[in-house]
């Protein structure tokens, strides 16, 4: 028995005893910093924390957003027996419009904040 692991004998269980041990497990690391003099300046060592979400995934996901309407708005129209002239000049009008007010939200002030609840 090594450290409280392993069998008190290996006699009668077949094994030679050897205990080995986990090279994949990866210990948890908390989110907290810790606070110790330890060569850190201030504002040191709270860099994953603090994180700011990267502009072109944001702009990538509004783009995906806005064509998702737009997919929708195009079945619908479909399901209403429109022709496909129609469909487009519809869906370039709902085009300008989603992006418009998206580009009047961004000015305002940035992008609304992302919470997971809208997402599910």
């Amino acid at each position: 028995m090594y450290n409280g692991i392993g069998l008190q004998t290996p006699r009668g269980s077949g094994t030679n005893g050897y205990i080995q041990g986990n090279k994949f497990f990866v210990k948890p690391k908390s989110g907290k910093v810790v606070v110790d003099n330890k060569g850190f300046g201030a504002g040191q060592g709270t860099g994953g924390v603090t994180k700011k979400p990267n502009k072109e995934i944001l702009e990538h996901d509004r783009k995906r957003q806005i064509e998702l309407k737009l997919v929708i708005l195009e079945d619908k129209l479909a399901d209403q027996g429109y022709t496909d002239a129609e469909i487009a000049d519809k869906l370039v009008e709902a085009r300008r419009n989603l992006e418009s007010t998206a580009a009047s939200e961004e000015a305002a002030g940035g992008a609304a904040p992302l919470s997971f609840a809208d997402k599910k």
